[in-house]
C-alpha cells in the first residue's frame, strides 16, 4: 500500500493543501494521504494557533469528500483523566517533530507498505534545520510540491550536508527548474512541477477577520466553518 502523509498547522487547511494531496495522489498512486494537524510545531512554539480541535474539524471538513484522504490525530494533545476528577486535563504540551510522528505512523504499517511525505518547497528548503533531518529523509520518499522561481541546485543545496551532492556534481544544475526525481545515497526526493497553487493562510485568516468571503481559498465547508465560529475574528 502507497501512503501519504501531509502535516502542517492548517490553520486553516487551505485548496493548496489539497492540490498537492491530489496531485501526489495520482502520481504516485496512493492508497490513502494522512493529513496531520501540529499540535505545537517546532517552528511556531509560541505562535498562537487556533485551538488543535478547529483545526482538525477544519481538516475533517475538507477531506470528507474524498475517501483516500483521511484526518489524523498522529500529533494530536494527550489527555489524561484525573484520579480526583472526572474532566479532562491535557498533559503538558510537547513539540511535534516530522522524525517522531514518521516512526509512529510507520510503526503501525507493513514492511511493504510505502510512506511518501509530502511537502511545499518553501518548506522543504529548510529541510536540513529539522530534528533528525537525515533520519527522516531516510525513512520514506519526499514528494515536493515545486514552483517556478526554484533551481534543482537549490534543492539539492537544502538537503544536510552528508546527504549533499560535491559542488562540481550539482553546480551545472543551477539553471534547471526544481523537477523530476532526484535520488541520492539516503534520500530520494520527487518534485512536482504541476502543482503551484499560491495561497497564504495568513491571508485566508485576515480576510475572515474583515468578512471577505473565502470561498477561493477553501473548502466551501471549511469556509462555513470559519464563518459560523468567527474564529479568525478581530478580538
Amino acid at each position: 500500500m502507497n501512503i501519504g502523509i501531509l502535516g502542517g498547522t492548517f490553520d486553516p487547511i487551505h485548496n493548496g493543501h489539497l492540490a498537492l494531496a491530489r496531485a501526489a495522489s495520482a502520481r504516485f498512486s496512493l492508497n490513502r494521504v494522512l493529513f496531520v494537524p501540529s499540535n505545537i510545531p517546532p517552528h511556531k512554539p509560541k505562535l498562537s494557533l487556533t485551538p488543535f480541535i478547529h483545526r482538525y474539524s477544519m481538516v475533517a471538513l475538507a477531506t470528507q469528500g474524498e475517501k483516500r484522504f483521511q484526518p489524523s490525530l498522529l500529533e494530536a494533545p494527550d489527555f489524561t483523566v484525573p484520579r480526583t476528577s472526572s474532566s479532562l486535563k491535557r498533559q503538558e504540551a510537547t513539540v511535534n517533530y516530522s522524525i517522531d510522528t514518521v516512526r509512529k505512523l510507520k510503526a503501525s504499517l507493513k514492511k511493504s507498505d510505502r510512506l511518501f511525505f509530502l511537502i511545499g518547497i518553501d518548506a522543504f528548503i529548510d529541510i536540513a534545520k529539522w530534528r533528525e533531518a537525515t533520519a527522516l529523509l531516510s525513512e520514506c520518499a519526499f514528494v515536493v510540491a515545486s514552483r517556478p522561481g526554484y533551481s534543482l541546485r537549490e534543492v539539492a543545496e537544502s538537503l544536510p550536508e552528508g546527504l549533499r551532492p560535491a559542488s562540481p556534481v550539482i553546480l551545472p544544475f543551477h539553471k534547471q527548474p526544481a523537477a523530476g526525481d532526484l535520488v541520492l545515497p539516503g534520500v530520494t526526493l520527487h518534485l512536482l512541477e504541476d502543482v503551484n497553487y499560491r495561497v497564504s493562510a495568513t491571508a485566508i485568516r485576515a480576510a475572515a477577520a474583515a468578512g471577505k468571503p473565502l470561498a477561493r481559498w477553501v473548502d466551501p465547508h471549511v469556509a462555513d466553518y470559519i464563518r459560523k465560529l468567527s474564529l479568525f475574528s478581530r478580538k
